[in-house]
């Protein structure tokens, strides 16, 4: 698992960890679930995250 510490496996925000576990049992890597886990910490982060998540939907033509 990734450390809340940093260190080889990479780091992950303690309070970020469940986003983590749940990428990972999704299949995600432990670098690319780190990096969206992190990524999503405040609210305007998880906003911007949003709108660009619908963006991409709508060019691939999924709507949701």
């Amino acid at each position: 698992m990734v450390s809340d510490r940093g260190g080889r496996a990479g780091f992950v925000y303690r309070t970020r960890q469940d986003a983590y576990r749940a990428l990972r049992r999704k299949g995600a890597s432990k670098s690319k679930a780190a990096r969206i886990s992190n990524a999503g910490r405040t609210f305007p982060q998880r906003s911007a995250m949003a709108r660009k998540a619908s963006k991409t939907r709508r060019a691939r033509g999924r709507r949701r």
